[in-house]
């Protein structure tokens, strides 16, 4: 059996990985608690949609590849698949999103939310096999089936507990002690899974074809950072439904008085109008005016 070393890079990848999982648990909140305020089926769906590439993307694919970027194997180089690995993305943020719709939309139940964190638990366990499995490397690979399932049970039980705060976490506060509990959560699940790994190297195998991890890391940093603008952006220039409720009612009140001054005016008007015709009637009802005589030179 070969020796695996999960921090190749010391501390930096599991922080860096962990960080990634916070932000976009984070932004994922903050989608979903928009979406809890849409009153419009487009617009809920618009944000939920955003929460699943947030949550689905940045904090579980991301953390996962970049937690994968420390991992080494002793006697043999170790290279990525490329299609298999995008692959892996497309899956955890689909079932995600699959998931955060059959919690978001209708009636929150305890059902809704155990089928949509069982299937997105499922989901994202498949996606981080999927995304071990496109590793590619001199040597044989196996798992030990109990921490296989442990990785699966945490992968469940995170996906389920992430559904429940993302349908009930209001508040900055609670919004990013949330967050935190649902980085922990993932790289938890993600570490579990790795250790259920072995391998049997094959150092006199031929070498490894596929795209090294470092070459793979930027272009996914550039993704990540836009998209982190994308929902930044989104948050910041929608408002909420609040504040759509009290643009609505400020509009309301200033129509309200518009049209008060509107019939005020029109009664001055015509009260003005009134006068002058009642003062013109008068004028001529009564006595002409005397003429003055002339002065006589």
């Amino acid at each position: 059996m070969a020796t695996i070393d999960h921090f190749q890079y010391g501390w930096i990848t599991p922080v860096l990985s962990f960080g990634l999982s916070v932000l976009g648990s984070f932004l994922g909140l903050l989608c979903a608690a928009r979406a809890r305020e849409a009153q419009a089926w487009g617009r809920r769906a618009w944000w939920l949609g955003l929460a699943a590439w947030a949550i689905g993307g940045t904090a579980i694919w991301t953390m996962h590849f970049t937690a994968m970027l420390g991992f080494r194997v002793a006697g043999t180089q170790i290279r990525y698949d490329v299609p298999v690995t995008v692959l892996s993305a497309v899956i955890a943020v689909a079932v995600v999103g699959i998931g955060l719709f059959i919690v978001g939309f209708g009636r929150v139940s305890w059902p809704r939310l155990v089928l949509g964190g069982m299937f997105a638990g499922l989901g994202v366990a498949g996606m981080h096999y999927l995304g071990m499995g496109a590793m590619r490397m001199r040597g044989r690979v196996d798992y030990t089936p109990s921490l296989v399932a442990a990785s699966v049970l945490i992968a469940v039980v995170a996906a389920t507990a992430a559904f429940w705060l993302a349908v009930n976490v209001r508040g900055s506060r609670a919004v990013t002690g949330a967050a935190v509990v649902m980085g922990f959560a993932v790289s938890g699940m993600h570490y579990t899974g790795m250790a259920a790994m072995g391998v049997h190297a094959q150092p006199t195998g031929p070498a490894p074809a596929g795209a090294n991890g470092s070459t793979l890391l930027l272009p996914i940093m550039l993704i990540v950072i836009f998209v982190a603008f994308v929902l930044f952006y989104a948050l910041l220039a929608s408002p909420t439904e609040d504040d759509r409720a009290a643009s609505a009612y400020l509009a309301d009140r200033a129509a309200e008085r518009a049209a008060a001054d509107r019939v005020a005016a029109d009664r001055a008007a015509a009260q003005t109008t009134s006068d002058w015709a009642t003062g013109r009637s008068a004028g001529r009802a009564g006595p002409p005016p005397a003429r003055r005589g002339r002065r006589s030179s």
